[in-house]
Order: C-alpha cells, then sequence, then structure tokens
C-alpha cells in the first residue's frame, strides 16, 4: 500500500479511511465512468481536486487493449508524472495527498488530490476568447507559441509523453492572460495517461505533436508560428531542423491531420485551420 496525506488533507480526513473517504467524497463531479471519479471539492475556502480510481476490471482492459490503448489502471501513474514533469523544472498540479493499495489491476484502488488550479484559464480558453472579441493579440499569441514549444521540448527530452496533449491541457493565470504577459508560470495538467520512460518513443512523440498541432486549428495559427515553434522545440536552427528531422515533422503533421479529418469530416489544407461543419448527426 503506499499513502500520502499532506497535513491539510489528512486534517480534514482524520478518523476516516483515506480510500473510502476518496471514493464517496462529495463535490462537484466533472467524470464519472468506468470505476473513476473527478471532482473539485472544498475544505473550509480552499478548494481541491480529486481523481478516484476503483478498479476499471479485466474487460475493460481487455477491451483497450485490443484497441491498441494503453489503459489507465490508476492514480499513481499521474503522480508519478506529476513528479517528473517538475522535476523538469516545468510548473503543474501540486498534489496534496494520494495512494493505492490492492495487487489486482483489475481492482486496483487509488486516487490523487491536487490543490485546485483557482483563477486560471486555459490556453484553449483563451483563444476561444479572441474569437469571440474578433481580435488576436499578435505578439502575445507568439510568445505562448514560444512558452509551448519550449514547456513540450523539455517534457519530451525529460522522457515524458502526455498523450492528451492539447492546449486545453495549459492553464495560465487569468491576470496574466488579461495583461497579455506570457512571462509567468503555465501549468500542464492532465497528467493521467502520461508516460515516464528514460526517453520518449518516436511513435508517442509524433502523437503528442499531431494532437497539439491539431488543438490550434480554431486560432489561426499561421505557416511562420508552426516554423516559430519548431525552432524553440528543437532548439536548433531552423534549417537544421526542417532537414534532420523530416521524417517526425512529416508524421505529426499527418497525425494531426487525421484527427481533423475525423472531427471536421473534410480534407485540411496547412497550416490547420477550423472549419464550420454540419456535424456528424446530419
Amino acid at each position: 500500500m503506499q499513502l500520502f496525506l499532506r497535513d491539510d488533507l489528512a486534517s480534514a480526513w482524520e478518523g476516516k479511511d483515506p480510500f473510502e473517504q476518496a471514493a464517496c467524497q462529495q463535490g462537484d463531479i466533472f467524470r464519472e465512468r468506468e470505476g473513476r471519479r473527478t471532482l473539485r471539492f472544498h475544505v473550509g475556502e480552499t478548494s481541491y481536486f480529486l481523481k478516484y480510481h476503483g478498479g476499471i476490471g479485466w474487460r475493460e482492459i481487455i477491451k483497450n487493449l485490443t484497441q491498441a490503448k494503453l489503459p489507465v489502471l490508476g492514480a499513481m501513474q499521474e503522480v508519478n508524472a506529476v513528479d517528473a514533469v517538475r522535476s523538469a523544472g516545468l510548473d503543474t498540479m501540486t498534489v496534496v495527498g494520494y495512494g493505492a493499495r490492492g495487487r489486482n489491476p483489475a481492482s486496483l484502488q487509488s486516487f490523487i488530490v491536487t490543490e485546485d488550479l483557482v483563477h486560471t484559464l486555459s490556453l484553449e480558453d483563451l483563444g476561444e476568447s479572441w474569437l469571440e472579441e474578433g481580435t488576436v493579440p499578435v505578439c502575445f499569441k507568439r510568445q505562448l507559441i514560444c512558452r509551448v514549444a519550449d514547456i513540450a521540448g523539455r517534457m519530451h527530452r525529460a522522457g515524458i509523453n502526455h498523450r492528451d496533449f492539447y492546449i486545453a491541457h495549459f492553464l495560465i493565470p487569468k491576470n496574466a492572460a488579461a495583461e497579455h504577459d506570457a512571462t509567468g508560470p503555465l501549468y500542464l495538467i492532465d497528467l493521467h495517461r502520461s508516460q515516464v520512460r528514460r526517453s520518449v518513443p518516436w511513435r508517442w512523440q509524433v502523437k503528442d505533436l499531431g494532437g497539439l498541432y491539431f488543438s490550434t486549428a480554431r486560432y489561426g495559427m499561421t505557416r511562420r508560428d508552426v516554423l516559430r515553434f519548431l525552432k524553440v522545440y528543437f532548439g536548433d536552427d531552423l534549417r537544421a531542423v526542417l532537414k534532420r528531422h523530416a521524417r517526425l515533422l512529416n508524421a505529426s503533421r499527418r497525425e494531426g491531420e487525421k484527427i481533423y479529418r475525423r472531427y471536421y469530416e473534410k480534407p485540411p489544407g496547412f497550416p490547420l485551420q477550423y472549419n464550420d461543419h454540419p456535424g456528424k448527426d446530419i
């Protein structure tokens, strides 16, 4: 069994079995399926995020494997990823508690509790606000592209791949967004599917870069924006990047385009741009 509770969480759950408390904790539910619960709860004026895993069962594990997907078996995967991201010098969630018990992977019981990153918004929400306002702060946008590229590069060089690598999973403080300040914290979140190794396999690097590329389609990325990202991500001369990493770049581009076709139901151009479409129900 593994168990850690920071003093504030230990005090809130005093006299209770942490695993049972995590299983029945009340709060604002964000997700509840397949033996998992994600919610926000409050203790006094402090809010926390809780992810509880009650075991997904062998049927779900086998289904994931037959679909060539790696199942998420418990919360410790995210705990380890948070530690790795922090060790890489990147901003992420602060863990205040975690636990895991059991040996059977199908019924493993585990949880993670993190501080709620209050007064932040995702880069996706920030981009949506630009669309609503009809104006894009060009310099600020370029600075954010460089920040995201730097984070992606440092993450991959540290042997971490995200597996849900979209701009929705970067959080910026609201005051920094309002002031067009890209120099402060930029939090990388939703690490429950992340993997940590000595180095990131080529396949997963492609998946991350392709997913990130797709998630920018709505926000007017230009060819120069893409090149700006690549220069910072690789930390090298752009001509050298385009020559040395052509295979990786082409594969990542195809990955983003594949997601685009599945989502928008039409062939994309380069760079990816948002297109309204009737939807699959029409």
